[in-house]
């Protein structure tokens, strides 16, 4: 099937692949752990779910950035017209864990690219699988979903209001937050960090909590209120953004044996829904 843009056919970056070798410094561990407010894994120790998304991280000089902050399109990434783009969910199988003090590896493969229709406009998603291995064995394989939506105000209402919740753990994203994480993950997005760009360009009122953040944080509270439970896969998705500096809440409850829906609301409407699947 045709998939044209401006005369580019997005179709020949299906199947594009690129790897990026690291090894998990305990130094920069530790500084990714301080982002999080979270305890600091020791060399030899287990990396916390969701943290690989601060490493792996490819970084490219400022003249190869686009005037968002983020890789300029057309490399690894197809183009995307002059479109702001979103991380809007994910799917990840925690099959072992990566350690601490070691090299790995991260596999990235485009795997679907699609354009469909929103309510804000036109919607171009784009799915990347990314394999982590390490001693030759493969240790999370997960898909994240990039949308690129067209300029246009965002959607900050509207959400389901939150369910009741079995936990509940309180997160106070403030401008310091968002900065240190973008900072530990190398990610240049303006609308984290640029007050007068994320307002004045992209129509937010105020700063943007990072999408992984935010699943980071609700991963963590499951994780701190079923320590006895083995976190074997996690999906999520955005449903609208939440804005710096009011308090969020990552909640959820156990439906079934070995599932657990999870979510993120601020002021009782749900920002992103997610689910765990556990042993």
């Amino acid at each position: 099937m045709s998939n044209e843009q401006n005369g580019v056919n997005l179709n020949d970056w299906l199947g594009r692949q690129e790897s990026y070798g690291e090894f998990i410094n305990p130094a920069h561990v530790k500084k990714i752990a301080l982002s999080l407010n979270a305890p600091v894994p020791e060399n030899g120790q287990p990396l916390p779910h969701l943290w690989q998304w601060a490493l792996f991280v490819d970084p490219l000089p400022l003249d190869e950035l686009g005037a968002d902050g983020h890789p300029q399109r057309g490399g690894f990434l197809p183009p995307a017209d002059n479109r702001n783009r979103m991380w809007a969910g994910g799917r990840v199988q925690f099959i072992k864990p990566l350690v601490v003090g070691q090299d790995a590896t991260r596999t990235s493969t485009i795997t679907a690219i699609k354009e469909k229709s929103g309510s804000t406009g036109k919607l171009l998603f784009v799915t990347v699988r990314h394999d982590y291995t390490q001693n030759n064995e493969l240790c999370i394989s997960e898909e994240q979903d990039i949308v690129y939506r067209e300029p246009s105000p965002p959607k900050l209402s509207g959400t389901p209001e939150a369910e009741a919740a079995q936990w509940s753990s309180e997160i106070v994203p403030t401008s310091t937050m968002l900065f240190r994480y973008s900072a530990v993950t190398f990610n240049g997005h303006r609308i984290h960090y640029d007050y007068p760009y994320v307002t004045e360009v992209e129509g937010y009122p105020g700063l943007v909590v990072h999408g992984p953040l935010i699943a980071t944080c609700v991963l963590r509270a499951f994780t701190d209120a079923n320590p006895d439970k083995t976190v074997t896969g996690f999906s999520y998705r955005g449903a609208r953004p939440l804005i710096s500096p009011s308090p969020f809440r990552a909640e959820g409850a156990i439906k079934e044996d070995g599932k657990a829906s999870v979510w993120a609301q601020q002021d009782g409407s749900v920002a992103q829904l997610g689910e765990v699947i556990f042993k």
